[in-house]
């Protein structure tokens, strides 16, 4: 990111808003035989002997070592003694869901302490009973500094399973040494000078977001009807071979290196490339918003590490220093205060904290009951070749 794909869309200044999707409209989950109850599902945490944690997270989404900079990672483990692998293996929620399936759905160990996922397939997860309940007293900062907004998604109200790491923005990137200026998605689908040199992203809510929006709808509340327009619309752009691929983070790479000129693309991926020949706008039709979590799979052997993990990037300071450095919005109160102490010029960055009139144009998709969602993904597979 509540409603996007990967993203879900904010409420109020600087906030999230949860997903809306009731818990009875999860149950299948496409692995009926496979709910399990996580109070079953708990290894012996090893923290206190094993001082280490496995953490698989999307790419370019955290700080890193520079020279005399030190990365929030770094102090992590030098404040607390817990060493991290890190792993940017979060290529897309439906890829990464297809790496730990077999494994958390069988009741085996998926070899790690903490995954972030979006909202949506958060809220699966949980409901299927995959992700362990978080010990609130030893994440006090959570609970004492999460946003309001983000506070009481539907699918975790007391955010008992789930902490929010970082939210952002979905629109357009181009590269500017290559491609003049792109102003609206439908732009993006049409100018004939991006004919085969643009990607869109591989879930589904995102672009499809934006498709309903330009036909006309309201991405919050569509018609069946104005979904097979937007779907027909997809079809069309495809056809027309406007589109070179559909990915996940990897665009970035592709946009840098020409083999794309403009794409659909999340925010802080594109403040975070360091290459100021690709600029981020949002389109005319408006921008679709999100939010990814922190959650403790079951069997996890290092629970405490990890909740030691979530209750620092809860600090005020620590999520400013995140946020100066990848530009993503942050979901920590006290975070825009103290980033006058990190990095000044940041404290008014709408990319880290938007203003009420950024929010006011902001979109999320509408929540699906199980059976529509699995037409509108089928729908939307069978155009991408997913």
């Amino acid at each position: 990111m509540a409603g996007v794909d990967r993203r879900t869309v904010l409420k109020g200044l600087g906030g999230a808003a949860g997903l809306g999707v009731s818990g009875f409209l999860l149950t299948r989950f496409d692995t009926p035989d496979q709910k399990q109850d996580p109070t079953r599902r708990m290894a012996t945490d090893v923290s206190a002997s094993d001082r280490s944690l496995v953490f698989s997270n999307w790419p370019e989404y955290i700080d890193e070592d520079d020279g005399d900079y030190v990365s929030t990672l770094t102090q992590f483990e030098k404040d607390t003694g817990i060493s991290v692998r890190y792993t940017a293996d979060v290529n897309d929620n439906n890829e990464f869901f297809a790496k730990v399936k077999n494994q958390l759905g069988s009741g085996t160990s998926s070899k790690r302490d903490l995954f972030a996922l979006t909202d949506w397939m958060a809220a699966r997860m949980i409901q299927v009973g995959w992700i362990q309940k978080l010990d609130a007293a030893k994440v006090p900062n959570l609970h004492a500094n999460i946003i309001d907004s983000l506070k009481s998604p539907e699918w975790d109200p007391g955010r008992d399973y789930s902490a929010p790491w970082q939210s952002g923005l979905t629109g357009i990137a181009y590269n500017k040494s290559k491609v003049g200026e792109i102003k609206s998605f439908e732009e993006l689908l049409t100018r004939k000078d991006l004919k085969g040199r643009i990607s869109l992203l591989t879930e589904m809510r995102d672009t499809m977001g934006f498709l309903v929006m330009i036909g006309g709808g309201d991405p919050e509340n569509f018609t069946d009807a104005e979904w097979q327009d937007a779907v027909e619309l997809l079809k069309k752009t495809r056809r027309d071979g406007q589109v070179r691929s559909f990915s996940g983070n990897e665009y970035v790479q592709d946009l840098a290196s020409g083999n794309i000129l403009a794409c659909e693309a999340w925010s802080g991926d594109i403040a975070n490339s360091g290459d100021e020949n690709l600029v981020w706008i949002p389109p005319e039709e408006g921008i679709m918003i999100w939010a990814d979590n922190m959650l403790v799979p079951n069997l996890a052997t290092h629970q405490d590490n990890a909740e030691a993990w979530i209750n620092y990037y809860y600090e005020p300071e620590v999520a400013a220093k995140l946020a100066a450095y990848n530009s993503y919005i942050c979901p920590v109160k006290g975070a825009q205060e103290a980033m006058q102490d990190v990095d000044p010029e940041q404290v008014e960055n709408e990319l880290i904290f938007p203003t009420e009139a950024t929010l006011s144009k902001t979109h999320r998709f509408m929540a699906l009951d199980e059976a529509t969602m699995r037409t509108y993904e089928g729908d939307y597979a069978d155009v991408t070749g997913a």
